[in-house]
C-alpha cells in the first residue's frame, strides 16, 4: 500500500506544473514560485521582528589583576649565515602531443543548440505575458513620435520571442500620459514546466549526445590506425 502512494506522489510531481511568477510594478519586483495551484512569495521575504534584548544584570566588580614584574630581556642566539642552495637542474618537459580538430565535435554543438531550442520552445511554456507601458512626457508631438518608435519596435521583438517561447495568453498594451511625470511599467510573466516534459528532453538528449560522442572517438581512432598504417607502408 505504501508503495502505491509514492508511486501516486511521483506521478503528481511528474505532472505538476512547476515554475515562477514575476511581478513589477509600483511596489517593485514580486517573485512567486507555483506548484499547480500552489502559490508562495519568495522575494521580497517578511521582515522578522526583532527580538527584544535582555535587560543587563548588574555585575560584581572586578578587581584589577596585578601586572607581572618586568624580566630582564633574555639573550639572543647568533645564528651562523645560511649557505646558499645549490641550483637543481631544470626538469626535462614533455613532448606536448598535437592538438586534435575542434570540428569533429561541431555534431555534438548542433545537438547541443536543438536541446536548448526545444527546451525553451516545448519544454518551458509562457502561460500569462503582461505589459503596460505608460509612456509620459511634456511635448505631445514627442510623445506620439516615441509611442510610435515603441510599437514597431515591440511589434519586431514579439516575431523573435514568439519563434523561441510558447505563450498562452499575452496581453500587451501602450499608452500615452499626456498629463504625467514619468514613463510607468506594470509587468507580470508566468513560467512554468512539468518535470515529465523536462526529464524526458533531457533523458533523451542525452543518449543522442552520447552516441554521437562515441562515434566521433570511433571515427578519430579509425583515422589515426590508417594513417599510421600508411606511414608504416611508406617507410618500407
Amino acid at each position: 500500500m505504501i508503495w502505491w502512494i509514492l508511486l501516486g506522489i511521483l506521478v503528481v510531481l511528474l505532472l505538476l506544473p512547476l515554475g515562477a511568477s514575476v511581478f513589477y510594478d509600483a511596489q517593485g519586483v514580486r517573485v512567486l514560485v507555483i506548484a499547480g495551484p500552489i502559490r508562495f512569495t519568495v522575494f521580497p521575504m517578511k521582515k522578522k521582528e526583532p527580538k527584544p534584548e535582555p535587560k543587563p544584570q548588574d555585575k560584581p566588580e572586578e578587581k584589577p589583576a596585578p601586572e607581572p614584574e618586568p624580566q630582564p630581556p633574555a639573550e639572543e642566539k647568533k645564528q651562523p649565515p645560511a649557505l646558499p642552495e645549490a641550483p637543481k637542474p631544470p626538469k626535462a618537459e614533455p613532448d606536448e602531443p598535437e592538438g586534435g580538430s575542434i570540428l569533429d565535435f561541431l555534431p555534438l554543438v548542433e545537438l547541443v543548440l536543438k536541446f536548448v531550442g526545444e527546451f525553451f520552445h516545448k519544454t518551458l511554456h509562457i502561460d500569462v505575458l503582461y505589459l503596460k507601458l505608460t509612456m509620459a512626457g511634456g511635448d505631445p508631438a514627442d510623445l506620439a513620435i516615441n509611442y510610435g518608435n515603441t510599437w514597431a519596435a515591440l511589434g519586431n521583438l514579439w516575431l523573435y520571442i514568439d519563434r523561441m517561447f510558447t505563450i498562452k495568453k499575452r496581453d500587451i498594451q501602450v499608452q500615452c500620459d499626456f498629463e504625467g511625470s514619468e514613463t510607468l511599467v506594470n509587468a507580470r510573466v508566468d513560467i512554468t514546466l512539468s518535470l515529465a516534459r523536462l526529464l524526458g528532453l533531457v533523458f533523451g538528449y542525452a543518449l543522442r549526445i552520447l552516441w554521437k560522442f562515441l562515434m566521433i572517438l570511433w571515427d578519430r581512432d579509425k583515422k589515426a590506425k590508417a594513417s599510421k598504417n600508411q606511414e608504416i607502408n611508406q617507410s618500407k
